[in-house]
């Protein structure tokens, strides 16, 4: 039995996805959701840092409330925010809200980009405390439409 779902989002399409299957699953088990996002730590010995990283939080926690407001109605939730790392800070909110299960978009990168940007999903799949479900892009169609057994908008 699940009992809380915490699902990342970058904004994405991939992510409005995999929240849509979240919430979903939140549905099933009469869960609570946790929407996730994670602003990435700027240099801090950037003068304008702090003040840019403010602005981005609040855009980001518009961001949320709209997401909320159109994708979670009816579904007991909540939203977080948290600054660093993401595959980090995704790890610390699962085992901070003792999630049953993360649900996590993937950008299925491989090669140089890959190796450059790291694999925030890997990482957190290696490093979770719960089992994690990965969702990702499929052409027009998503993995979560199969899972969902609906056909792509």
């Amino acid at each position: 039995m699940l009992k809380r779902i915490l699902c990342p989002v970058d904004f994405h399409n991939n992510s409005l996805e995999a929240l849509r299957l979240a919430r979903r699953l939140a549905e099933e088990n009469k869960a609570k959701l946790y929407m996730l996002h994670v602003i990435p730590l700027t240099d801090p010995t950037v003068v304008s840092a702090p003040l840019f990283a403010e602005q981005e939080a609040e855009i980001a926690r518009a961001d949320l409330a709209k997401i909320a407001r159109e994708e979670l109605a009816g579904v007991e939730h909540e939203t977080l925010l948290r600054f660093g790392h993401p595959a980090k800070e995704i790890v610390a909110a699962e085992r901070d809200i003792d999630a049953d299960l993360v649900v996590l978009a993937t950008h299925g990168r491989t090669g140089i980009s890959h190796l450059i940007l790291g694999s925030v999903a890997e990482r957190v799949v290696r490093e979770s405390t719960c089992p994690v479900l990965t969702v990702r892009m499929k052409g027009a169609k998503t993995l979560a439409d199969e899972a969902l057994n609906r056909p792509s908008a």
